[in-house]
């Protein structure tokens, strides 16, 4: 009886280690997808705030609230069962599509650099207010959320598929494992951190009131800092897209069979890396500084490609309203002038119902004056 007690303990024991050694397993691969994932996570954060600019700050944090909903739907519901099918029986499309977002990713990147520098239009936001009441705020806060929802769409495939090529080589179960505890993490990171920001500047002018100076004195730093921070986190979002888009088309071509560019960075990365102490930190800074221009030519190259096509698409269009404009005032039909409404209409006379009175002018007879003898 005691043996089968020790038996059964050492069982347990065993067990928990493995289960242990699963988690630890977990934790680290997480770990590597969400480091990997970490600039279009930045660039999450820095996007998801401008939706409720302009928005009443009582309904800042639901609307933030219903769109991390929304986020987490998209990656537990939709996204990741997609992935997972993909990687289980097609693994060879992940190499593509995870260049497909890597493009995405620089294209995004050098489409906000032309914007800074006036090169392309900005794109407009959606309307925040409304005029209609209760109804029409209410129909302006669902587009809101609806369109927020739509972005973070786009950027939710791209963090779950990089983070589903850093574990590919995982088992399915322990593969899906960490991919949710990516989603989750993530998520209430991302919209945990935009709620802090979006209300840092009600927290700084709540500060401001306190009696204390120095707690004053903080309160007007969180006021003035809060637009730095989101410029700064703008900036630092289009620097990690070119840096994670740069390298992930930088290992997918290597991996497709052109050599060259991965081969080229490599290289360099060798003389610094092995020194002593700094080797690791210097080879991945070259790595990133090489990923982040080979990002940023080929995010422009994509961009300048896309506003061309998009240009002749809108001269088409252009082209097409005005000749259609020239065709309808072709059919138009000529219209008679007008009469003269400044003749005398006493001056016409219908010549069918008047009789002839010889050459000379017709006599005019004042009311009440009688006829000539000769005259009936």
């Amino acid at each position: 009886m005691a043996g089968g007690l020790f038996a059964l303990l050492d069982d347990v024991a065993a067990l928990v280690k493995l289960s242990a050694a699963s988690l630890d397993d977990v934790a680290a691969g997480a770990s590597r997808a969400g480091m990997k994932a970490a600039g279009v996570v930045v660039d999450d954060a820095a996007v998801t705030p401008k939706f409720v600019e302009g928005v009443n700050p009582k309904r800042e944090l639901p609307i933030i609230k219903r769109i991390a909903f929304g986020s987490l739907i998209n990656k537990m519901l939709i996204i990741l069962p997609i992935i997972l099918l993909l990687s289980e029986f097609l693994p060879w499309l992940l190499t593509p599509l995870l260049m497909v977002g890597g493009t995405y990713l620089c294209f995004e990147g050098a489409e906000k650099i032309f914007e800074k520098f006036g090169w392309v239009e900005h794109h407009e936001e959606p309307k925040k207010e409304s005029k209609h009441g209760k109804k029409g705020d209410g129909d302006a806060e669902k587009k809101i959320v609806r369109s927020a929802i739509t972005t973070d769409f786009v950027l939710s495939c791209e963090i779950m598929v990089i983070a589903l090529n850093e574990v590919a080589s995982e088992d399915l179960l322990p593969r899906a494992i960490i991919l949710v505890v990516v989603a989750l993490a993530i998520t209430v990171g991302v919209y945990g951190s935009v709620a802090l920001i979006v209300k840092m500047d009600d927290i700084g002018l709540h500060m401001a009131q306190k009696e204390k100076a120095s707690t004053q004195k903080f309160g007007r730093f969180l006021v003035k800092a809060m637009p730095k921070l989101l410029g700064g986190l703008s900036v630092i979002g289009t620097f990690a897209m070119l840096w994670v888009g740069g390298h992930i088309i930088l290992v997918g071509t290597d991996e497709l069979g052109f050599h060259a560019l991965y081969d080229f960075v490599h290289h360099l990365e060798e003389p610094v890396a092995a020194i002593a102490g700094v080797g690791g930190i210097l080879g991945w800074l070259v790595n990133t500084f090489f990923s982040l221009i080979l990002g940023a030519v080929w995010g422009g190259i994509v961009a300048g490609i896309a506003i061309g096509f998009t240009a002749l698409l809108k001269s088409g269009n252009k082209n097409g309203k005005d000749t259609d404009t020239v065709q309808k005032d072709d059919e138009m039909p000529v219209e008679k002038a007008p009469a003269d409404d400044s003749a005398d209409p006493s001056s016409i006379a219908d010549t069918s119902s008047t009789p002839d009175h010889g050459a000379g002018p017709k006599p005019n007879y004042a009311p009440g004056q009688s006829k000539g003898p000769f005259e009936s």
